[in-house]
């Protein structure tokens, strides 16, 4: 039976997050000042093993769950990652299994990956000029390093699209040079508007260059966009063509939030369940998981929580006035 929540929104996608670690210092999500050496990451114990992860996916297939997304941190970093997604491709056949990687390992991992049963990728990837990326990214990486793991993974049959946070003043100056690279590879690109989660990475308004302002640049420099339908109500990019037919999208959750379709769950690497991006505050799954809980015990607890989801902060985001402590991102991920 389909799981829905107070609002009505099934539950058809979970985010599992494997790690807190990443090998970027991304300014918008983990700037380095306060994810540093002084900063206190998950210990070995302290993280969910792949057969709870498991676990949990198979309590939810039942009730509904048709999209699983692996992200982290940066999930690459942790060993193994081919046994969770052969353990999840094990549970259900049509399982949609996807990755979400800065793919700077991706050129080393993508045949094990594939081969273990996952559907696509999605690449992040905020500039293709060198020194922007750098200075993005905190790191000594290079736009050249993402692009030979994209095109391996082209290579090989794995489907790969290009996610971009767009932070107005900082990046903007990438949306053709990046939309262009894409078209150039036939992939789609989808730009996001800068979000305020968690509470390290200085977000404001003025900083968020809205899609409408993002498709005026791109009108500007490829002629008129045409919108296209979305292929499911929970799909939160919005696709457009381009003249020559190439796709591109916007993930508008500022100015014109979903909230209304949302149907994601989120599990931390620490085993927490959360119904919101912009979530506060999780449900601990861990201590039930070890405890040795049957699949449908899990899914009872979850049920329990799902039925009682209520949240659509993107729609409230003006109305609310009290100060917010969001978990980070890189906690639950993207």
């Amino acid at each position: 039976m389909q799981l829905q929540d107070s609002l009505g929104r099934p539950l058809r996608d979970l985010r599992i997050s494997i790690t807190d670690r990443c090998n970027f210092r991304c300014t918008y999500c983990m700037p380095r000042e306060n994810f540093g050496p002084e900063h206190d990451f998950l210990a070995k114990e302290e993280i969910l093993s792949y057969e709870e992860m498991a676990s949990v996916v198979a309590s939810l297939l039942p009730l509904g769950l048709a999209k699983v997304r692996i992200t982290g941190g940066e999930p690459l970093l942790r060993r193994d990652l081919p046994v969770l997604i052969a353990m999840l491709r094990d549970l259900d056949s049509e399982l949609d299994i996807a990755l979400t990687t800065n793919a700077v390992l991706l050129e080393r991992h993508a045949e094990a990956l594939l081969k273990s049963g996952l559907n696509r990728i999605t690449v992040s990837l905020d500039a293709v000029e060198t020194d922007l990326f750098q200075a993005i990214t905190d790191s000594k990486n290079t736009p050249e390093e993402i692009f030979k793991g994209i095109e391996k993974a082209q290579q090989i049959g794995l489907p790969v699209k290009v996610n971009c946070v767009i932070k107005k003043g900082v990046n903007d100056s990438q949306i053709v040079p990046l939309t262009q690279a894409c078209i150039e590879r036939n992939i789609t690109v989808r730009f996001i508007e800068f979000m305020d989660v968690g509470t390290t990475n200085n977000w404001n308004l003025d900083s968020v260059m809205s899609g409408d302002e993002m498709r005026g640049v791109l009108r500007d420099h490829f002629g008129p966009l045409e919108p296209k339908k979305s292929a499911h109500p929970s799909d939160v990019a919005r696709l457009w063509h381009l003249p020559d037919g190439s796709k591109v999208g916007f993930i508008e959750s500022v100015s014109k939030p979903f909230c209304g379709d949302c149907s994601r769950a989120r599990l931390s690497a620490h085993g927490s369940i959360y119904t919101c991006l912009f979530s506060e505050k999780g449900f601990d799954l861990r201590g039930v998981l070890r405890f040795g809980a049957e699949k449908e015990e899990i899914a009872t607890i979850i049920r329990e929580i799902w039925t009682h989801r209520e949240n659509r902060y993107s729609e409230l985001r003006t109305q609310l006035k009290e100060k917010r402590q969001p978990v980070e991102m890189s906690f639950i991920g993207g």
